[in-house]
């Protein structure tokens, strides 16, 4: 008798640890969006993982993979510049890709990573002479689809 209840009761705690760990889990997965193709550079290709951290803030990662150099392009620029959308249709700045040589590889590929307290509905990147613009330029490098979190 005294068997069927430690079995009972293991099951139980197994159940609600195994619980509590599924729940855990799903909530940190991160969110990951493809970028679209690029009609300035076609052979980029990249995606943005979304998550949130411990003080429910979101952490954006970016990886990219053939994205030329800036100085390269047509018209050529100085910086690439990543951009959020928020829910609140705001587009903020939210930094620079470095495209110099110790930052993108031979195979030219970049990352980037970032936190905001705003909850962005769509990640994109272009080119701009100056990287602390308050307002996104006209030549859209890559951009994902609109998403929510």
């Amino acid at each position: 008798m005294k068997t069927l209840k430690t079995n009972t009761l293991t099951k139980k705690i197994f159940l609600g640890v195994f619980a509590i760990m599924l729940l855990f889990s799903l909530e940190s997965q991160a969110k990951k969006y493809n970028f679209l193709t690029s009609s300035v550079v076609p052979a980029a290709r990249g995606f943005a993982k979304i998550t949130r951290d411990n003080n429910r803030n979101y952490v954006i990662k970016l990886k990219m993979t053939n994205l030329a150099e800036v100085q390269r392009l047509d018209p050529s620029k100085l910086s690439y510049v990543v951009w959020m959308v928020t829910d609140r249709e705001e587009t903020k700045n939210i930094g620079q890709i470095d495209s110099s040589t110790k930052f993108m590889s031979k195979k030219l590929k970049a990352s980037f990573e970032t936190v905001s307290s705003f909850t962005p509905t769509q990640i994109f990147i272009t080119t701009e002479n100056d990287a602390s613009v308050q307002y996104p330029g006209s030549q859209v490098v890559l951009t994902t689809d609109r998403f929510t979190n």
